[in-house]
């Protein structure tokens, strides 16, 4: 751990590994390296978008003086020449064909018990979408005993289901659009109208997000719906600029504005460079600001997030913030949107990374989890 962060601790491995756990010791020299398994890639849907962000965050970590392995959970442990040439190949045009339903339990509970997770500090899970996101990873790793950064089960479970996520939303009386999820198309057009914007329940990266006219379009993506391998929801099209706003610990980051060159924020404008403007912070009223930095910090807390997330907005011509979603484990690719904030608040990739290392480190010697 670098010097400069407001304490030190170092990670010590009880010889016991059943009954790992972190201590902390304040010191006035920097902590010992931190052995870190950064758990990336993966078999959903978002897999090569995780790949990137895995190994930049292992990069990242490296840089900060960490003692760093990255592991491909749907394959094994990468070699730095591998992590330099996901990076080189970055993200591509488009997202892999892939069916989320495949999610590699059984790898995954056979990776968490070898040797590189038993001998780690810590893991960083960079595993978006499918078991990486949604709890099940979390749940592992609390039963083997592995300490990691980032939200516990209950926190993954709640943001990962948009469903689950508006409800609690709308029970604390913030603003979220109307939604249905696995309507039919009279139900789509009775209840909510058009436009529309059709999108997994349980998915991220903009993945199957397309916004729907008018009836034809209903009734046809409805049917396309019926044979996906995840529930899709229909939610009320909010005409109005795009914001998002990253929450590190309990500071709330500048507001970031998003200015797609296409339509929406689709997987494309997101992971490819020049296709969306990210105005850091975003050019607003101070008012305006406040507003969607108080509301992200309230969803972080409602959804019992940890570490790091990102809270997505939209605003209307009336200016009334609208809440989308929350991510509990927002990319880390270098095109991302929470880099992008940080960085408007003077922290650059490697800070960040070591950072959120350390605020985990934080939370396990205090709360022991």
């Amino acid at each position: 751990m670098r010097c400069g962060l407001k304490s030190q601790f170092t990670f010590l491995r009880s010889k016991n590994l059943e009954d790992k756990q972190i201590m902390a010791h304040d010191s006035d020299i920097c902590s010992a390296p931190v052995k870190v398994v950064v758990l990336l890639g993966g078999e959903s849907s978002e897999r090569n978008v995780s790949l990137v962000s895995g190994c930049q965050v292992a990069d990242a970590l490296r840089k900060a003086g960490h003692d760093v392995v990255a592991v491909d959970s749907a394959k094994d442990v990468l070699s730095e020449s591998d992590e330099r040439n996901i990076m080189a190949a970055g993200v591509q045009v488009s997202p892999p064909i892939t069916d989320t339903r495949s999610t590699g339990h059984s790898q995954l509970a056979f990776l968490v018990k070898q040797e590189e997770f038993i001998r780690a500090d810590l893991v960083f899970p960079a595993l978006h979408g499918g078991i990486g996101e949604n709890g099940t990873l979390q749940a592992l790793l609390d039963i083997n005993g592995i300490h990691y950064a980032g939200s516990g089960m209950l926190g993954c479970a709640l943001s990962m289901d948009k469903d689950l996520t508006k409800r609690i939303l709308r029970n604390a009386d913030l603003p979220t659009p109307d939604w249905l999820v696995s309507p039919t198309a009279d139900e789509v057009m009775d209840i909510l109208d058009v436009p529309v914007i059709a999108k997994p329940v349980d998915g991220g990266s903009s993945v199957r997000l397309s916004l729907l006219r008018d009836q034809a379009e209903v009734a046809t993506a409805v049917n396309e719906d019926s044979q996906a391998p995840s529930p899709m929801m229909y939610e009320s099209y909010i005409e109005g600029r795009e914001f998002t706003v990253g929450i590190l610990g309990d500071e709330v980051l500048p507001v970031v504005e998003i200015v797609p060159k296409h339509e929406l924020f689709d997987y494309e404008c997101k992971y490819q460079a020049g296709m969306a403007e990210e105005i850091a912070p975003a050019d607003i009223p101070e008012g305006l600001a406040n507003i969607l930095q108080n509301r992200a910090l309230e969803v972080h807390r409602l959804l019992h997030l940890r570490d790091f997330s990102r809270v997505d907005f939209i605003v209307d011509k009336d200016g009334e913030s609208w809440c989308i979603e929350a991510n509990a484990l927002p990319g880390l690719t270098g095109n991302s949107l929470l880099p992008k904030a940080a960085l408007a608040n003077g922290i650059n990739f490697s800070d960040l990374c070591d950072r959120i290392v350390f605020l985990a480190g934080q939370r396990i010697m205090t709360q022991g989890l």
